[in-house]
């Protein structure tokens, strides 16, 4: 199959942000303070993680990323800035003097996550109400639109934000959080892994009782389509038309860390870029399937998605 040309797909994210930061180190004892390892931090690295993160997928894949969003008025929003800055994205961060910029520290000894730190408060009302007034008047220029909910506060409106896009007949897709999916009807497609759709569904006994599980759901909910991702065991893609498995890629998982960004990014940017649903849902199962070999918050370029290029080849950061 060929690529399309992603050039020109725009794919609006709205969602919260969050920086990726990562401690690498060699650890060589254990503490006699307590039973834990000793890790000689010996490099630093800072990612965009959450919706920022699904942007820099989008980015990666050749197409137009806005990311509209709220931060603090803090060093971590600053670097966030910065950092999709460099990767060509058109952000509009929002200030909240009361909000700390979520921030999640991860340690690395030996190639393994050691620990993760959160910093984290919710955002104020007033500045998620200007967030809202500009979604309105960017939604225009977009082809997509991603909804990124991590649970941080950041999408208190979402149920407008999809009225509004439907309004202007965008599809809207949501990555979503917690077992409250009412906030997300009327959305085109939501994207639950496997854990966060047992939140809302309950516990399934076989293929047969999760497709009709998924069906009710989508019939009340007014949703065009649910895509759950299922780790090692692939996705699967649940419309009107019934259900489409696509087996997971094989290759040796890394890390799981921000599989679910690439693969609304992908969906998204294919969508936005003319691909009928069943190919994108198969180029995001592809991406996926490239970014769980990578350490951390990573992306797929254009490039690896190429059928031609091996997946065992696909190791760019």
């Amino acid at each position: 199959m060929n690529l399309p040309d992603t050039a020109s797909a725009r794919v609006l994210v709205v969602g919260d942000v969050m920086l990726d930061r990562y401690w690498f180190g060699e650890v060589s004892r254990i503490s006699p303070e307590a039973p834990v390892p000793v890790v000689k931090v010996e490099r630093t690295e800072e990612r965009p993680g959450g919706a920022a993160n699904v942007a820099r997928n989008i980015a990666a894949l050749g197409a137009q990323a806005t990311l509209l969003s709220v931060v603090g008025a803090d060093e971590a929003g600053q670097s966030l800035a910065r950092l999709l800055a460099e990767s060509a994205i058109e952000a509009s961060l929002h200030e909240d003097a009361q909000l700390n910029t979520t921030v999640k520290l991860r340690v690395i000894g030996r190639q393994q996550q050691l620990l993760r730190i959160d910093f984290e408060n919710w955002p104020a009302h007033e500045v998620l109400q200007a967030k809202l007034a500009e979604f309105r008047q960017r939604i225009d220029d977009c082809e997509v639109v991603i909804l990124s909910d991590y649970g941080k506060g950041g999408l208190t409106h979402i149920a407008e934000m999809i009225r509004i896009a439907k309004e202007y007949g965008k599809p809207v897709l949501v990555d979503p959080k917690g077992d409250d999916y009412t906030r997300y009807a009327g959305a085109s497609i939501v994207t639950p892994n496997r854990a966060e759709l047992r939140e809302v569904v309950g516990r399934w006994q076989d293929e047969t009782d999760l497709t009709a599980r998924v069906t009710k759901l989508r019939a009340e909910l007014g949703f065009d389509a649910v895509l759950l991702t299922r780790s090692e065991e692939g996705m699967t893609l649940f419309t009107a038309d019934g259900a489409i498995h696509e087996p997971a890629q094989a290759r040796e998982v890394y890390d799981v860390s921000g599989a679910g960004d690439t693969v609304i990014a992908t969906l998204a940017v294919m969508l936005a870029a003319g691909q009928p649903l069943i190919e994108a849902v198969r180029l995001a199962n592809r991406a996926a399937g490239i970014v769980v070999g990578k350490l951390g918050t990573a992306t797929c370029s254009l490039e690896e998605l190429n059928p031609d290029c091996p997946l065992d080849r696909a190791d760019s950061p």
